[in-house]
């Protein structure tokens, strides 16, 4: 009896550390091309270095160098699901949690004002139907169309330098952005992006317009 519990005890560790091993290099190859398609979509104008895995190989630290005038000492973060420990990875599908690409930089011209967005989406459904005749009486034909954007602020005065950066982030409608912060203290300039949205290099160096395109937004009134 001790034989067979020894046994099994030795070959839960073997399929655990089988699962941690093949998911660490999973995790590390996924944002290994995360990196390879950013640093190609900088066109020799930018290099990643310094390299830094956290949390159980989840999270990838690293510096973009980037000869822009744009941006200043830039950093990416990866977060990935936390697959090599099947406890937390089972959490994060639970809460529905998403791999994430985090950019965030200082700005050659550094905006004069404070603004984050964070972008929510609200959906709604009927009810649960009913059976029979109550059925054919509550059953409604719902009619769906496809609004312009909404933006709800707690500023009660809209700056006008403002327009420029609401506009470009109105535009953005396929892009699903977790969130924008612009600040005048370092870092000036902060971007969330769903990494599902990063598949290839065209869509990095599509990204990466998008973000200056947003800098240069945020300094028409400047210079």
């Amino acid at each position: 009896m001790g034989r067979f519990i020894f046994i099994d005890v030795v070959a839960a560790f073997a399929l655990s550390f089988i699962w941690y091993a093949w998911f660490v290099r999973y995790n590390r190859k996924r944002a290994g091309n995360v990196l390879q398609w950013v640093q190609a979509a900088c066109l020799g104008k930018g290099r990643i270095a310094d390299l830094r895995w956290q949390s159980n190989s989840s999270r990838l630290k690293a510096t973009l160098h980037l000869s822009s005038r744009w941006f200043e000492d830039a950093h990416l973060t990866i977060s990935l699901l936390p697959r090599p420990i099947p406890v937390q990875w089972v959490l994060s599908r639970y809460r529905q949690e998403q791999e994430t690409l985090t950019f965030e930089a200082d700005m050659g011209f550094p905006p004069g004002f404070h603004l984050e967005v964070i972008r929510h989406r609200w959906s709604g459904r009927s009810g649960a139907q009913k059976s029979g005749a109550q059925k054919s009486t509550s059953s409604r034909n719902w009619t769906i169309s496809r609004p312009g954007p909404v933006i709800l602020t707690t500023k009660e005065d809209w700056p006008v330098e403002l327009n420029p950066v609401v506009n470009a982030l109105a535009s953005w409608r396929d892009k699903d952005f977790e969130g924008v912060r612009f600040n005048s203290t370092s870092p000036h300039f902060t971007a969330t992006v769903a990494l599902e949205n990063l598949s290839d290099q065209k869509a990095a160096s599509a990204l990466l317009g998008l973000f200056r395109e947003l800098a240069a937004s945020s300094s028409a009134k400047q210079h």
